[in-house]
């Protein structure tokens, strides 16, 4: 144990600090106590503690206003915030202000002197700052390039194309913007496939082929994750990878998407996409969908447990098996996603993104990302979620299949293979799926891109 000043308890109930005290002298700490925020800073003129458990709820000045000035005058003082009455928003905004973590009351004394032991000596948890992140453009830099031979075919089905019956509008907030922001979902004839549209006018087909910087990914090899964007005659659209894995999985072919630049996020999932869609109603079409049948291994990256890679292989359906292995709390998770024995709306639709809080702060301080991020995704501090309850014990391995899906959509075609993945971001989805589409237009060279 290293400590070279006392634990201050800052808090107003008196039960709390008195037990607080006991536990932690017990412990072998030098502790010292105050009733409120004026008291503690006349401790400070005396003493140089080594950490400060401070409640957000006290007389007179309330904690976050003492957080704030601590990180002036002590900006390397650890500081662990306490309340029982707080919501998210607050443990949120304490962990901005430079707070180390934060513990709702009733308080856990082993969790809290887990917490202590942790930050006095100096042994940090690791922390999970290496993501396939929506906030960096991180490059995935493709490896193996070759495409075999008659590897993937395009099939006649007895699967109607589908639409939807009527308008519908989704609002929200966007993801990179932070601006409220909304998307019109419209019904398309046949053979038309998944087009946005621009406010302005600006249509852009939803296929890999109109990727943001198409030309120069193939080129160099090199996609990147930072998150699924078209993009055509100087006009983009963001973050359709939800959208797009909710028309896949509900099998919408023909639709018009019009959106101002960037799909709304709302919580991270394709929940609401999918209630969208259902609100719409699916219309069947008189044409017949084909289906993009793999025949052959395709793969993108290294086939090793440690290295990020994902591959299509012969399978009779469709199936998604996802690996991931990240520090805590998600650590090693599994899952396979098979369509035809499991709904895509009840398993793998709710799961939401995630991220590090270091990650968004550093991006929010770029400019690379809006306040859409607090809101719309699982966030992990110092090793644990910190804002919201997990809807699935493995939901961030859950998550990875839902972005995986809405990628492979922008093939134009449904696919029957089995994908096998290993710790992916979008930047090796879409090189997998611009694989896939040179293995098509091989077959086939006069092939649209779309759906027909």
């Amino acid at each position: 144990m290293e400590q070279t000043g006392p634990i201050c308890i800052v808090d107003d109930e008196q039960s709390i600090r008195e037990t607080l005290e006991a536990v932690l002298k017990d412990e072998g700490y030098q502790v010292v106590s105050s009733p409120n925020a004026e008291h503690f800073e006349q401790q400070l003129k005396e003493i140089t503690p080594s950490l400060v458990l401070l409640d957000i709820w006290l007389p007179g000045r309330d904690g976050m206003s003492v957080l704030e000035s601590l990180r002036l005058s002590h900006p390397d003082l650890p500081v662990l915030m306490m309340s029982g009455h707080a919501g998210i928003e607050s443990a949120v905004s304490a962990i901005k202000l430079g707070a180390r973590d934060f513990l709702e009351k009733p308080l856990h004394l082993e969790v809290i002197l887990d917490k202590i032991a942790t930050i006095l000596s100096r042994k940090r948890v690791l922390v999970l700052d290496e993501l396939p992140s929506d906030t960096r453009l991180e490059e995935a830099k493709i490896i193996n390039r070759v495409i075999p031979e008659e590897s993937v075919f395009l099939e006649d089905s007895e699967i109607s194309q589908k639409t939807l019956k009527k308008n519908v509008v989704l609002n929200g907030k966007g993801l990179m913007s932070g601006r409220n922001t909304g998307v019109i979902l419209s019904p398309l004839p046949e053979n038309s496939g998944i087009i946005f549209r621009t406010l302005d006018g600006i249509s852009i087909q939803g296929n890999i082929t109109s990727l943001e910087n198409y030309e120069h990914a193939v080129a160099t090899h090199t996609f990147t994750a930072n998150s699924t964007v078209l993009a055509s005659q100087n006009r983009r659209v963001r973050t359709i990878e939800h959208l797009m894995s909710a028309l896949n999985m509900e099998g919408i072919t023909n639709v018009l998407v019009k959106v101002d630049e960037e799909v709304p996020n709302i919580d991270g999932s394709a929940a609401d996409f999918c209630r969208l869609i259902q609100e719409a109603g699916v219309e069947e079409q008189n044409e017949k969908v084909k289906i993009a049948v793999v025949h052959k291994h395709i793969q993108v990256g290294l086939a090793e447990k440690d290295k990020k890679h994902l591959y299509v292989e012969p399978y009779d359906g469709f199936e998604v098996r996802m690996r991931v292995n990240y520090p805590e709390p998600i650590l090693e998770q599994e899952c396979v996603f098979n369509p035809e024995k499991e709904s895509f709306i009840e398993r793998i639709a709710p799961a939401r993104s995630f991220n590090t809080f270091g990650n968004i702060e550093t991006a929010q301080k770029k400019g690379t990302v809006g306040s859409g991020y607090l809101n719309s995704h699982i966030i992990i501090h110092d090793g644990k979620v910190i804002n919201t309850d997990l809807r699935f014990e493995d939901e961030f391995v859950r998550h990875k299949i839902l972005d995986l899906i809405g990628d492979l959509y922008l093939l134009g075609y449904p696919l029957r293979c089995r994908v096998v993945a290993n710790m992916t971001s979008h930047g090796y989805n879409q090189a997998l799926v611009q694989k896939l589409h040179v293995a098509l237009h091989r077959q086939y060279p006069d092939l649209n891109p779309q759906i027909n």
